[in-house]
């Protein structure tokens, strides 16, 4: 009796881990305090996850940190999230280069402040040769947005006779994304015990597996992360294709 080979890279654990961090508000909310307090507690356990990644394998980092529906939450926590984002690289761009950290943001860019765009394209500059971990850090992202904004510039290359639109197939659009120098996500964790995907990376999450968990992002460790990733690792990924049979 023999089975047919597993499929390779059965048991590998996650190259590409996505996070939708969510439960910051309901976090702080629970301790008495404004939401604002859960958004900077949220920020900190950023740092931990980045620094669990080469031990856990997890090569690639993408964080869902404000999404192009959070600009209708109040006006105080939009211009206390934009301030944090100023802070937070600020003071994290030298240890995350420090620590072969090559960092990149996804999202219109459009609308942010300039000073805030001015401090992200400083940092994708300061890290761009680091390869130890990328982290991608998705601001004013949506992922119809995305798709959206991708398709228009392919219809511009048409319009403009740089891409024939006979060739125009399922491998096209993905170089029109924003996130076309990256591969696509083997896992997205989304925290917080909401089962919902939030229009997060809509295209590229068409094969990861997806874990929702109760767990609030504050609240999210190291472990946790780990008991994650080791999970991801057990199962047996198809593709589409059929279980192995058992050849007699």
């Amino acid at each position: 009796m023999a089975k047919s080979d597993k499929k390779s890279g059965e048991g590998a654990g996650p190259h590409h881990v996505a996070i939708i961090m969510d439960g910051n508000g309901r976090w702080a909310q629970a301790r008495g305090r404004p939401r604002l307090f859960g958004h900077h507690a949220g920020a900190k356990r950023v740092r931990e996850i980045v620094e669990a990644c080469p031990d856990l394998g997890v090569k690639y980092l993408t964080i869902f940190a404000f999404s192009t529906e959070n600009w209708k939450r109040t006006q105080l926590e939009v211009a206390g999230l934009m301030s944090l984002f100023r802070r937070y690289i600020t003071k994290e761009a030298r240890d995350l280069f420090a620590r072969g950290v090559r960092v990149r943001f996804i999202g219109d860019r459009v609308r942010l402040d300039k000073k805030l765009v001015k401090l992200m394209d400083e940092l994708e500059v300061m890290t761009e040769k680091n390869d130890r971990v990328h982290l991608t850090i998705a601001l004013n992202y949506g992922g119809r947005d995305e798709v959206a904004r991708a398709t228009k510039r392919l219809a511009q290359d048409v319009a403009s006779g740089l891409l024939d639109p006979e060739k125009v197939d399922e491998e096209t659009l993905p170089r029109y994304l924003d996130t076309y120098v990256l591969p696509d996500p083997d896992l997205v964790i989304r925290t917080s015990g909401e089962a919902r995907i939030s229009n997060f990376l809509l295209w590229q999450s068409a094969y990861a597996e997806y874990e929702f968990i109760d767990t609030l992002w504050p609240d999210f460790s190291r472990d946790v992360f780990a008991r994650l990733v080791a999970k991801f690792g057990a199962k047996d990924r198809r593709y589409g294709g059929a279980v192995d049979e058992i050849v007699i």
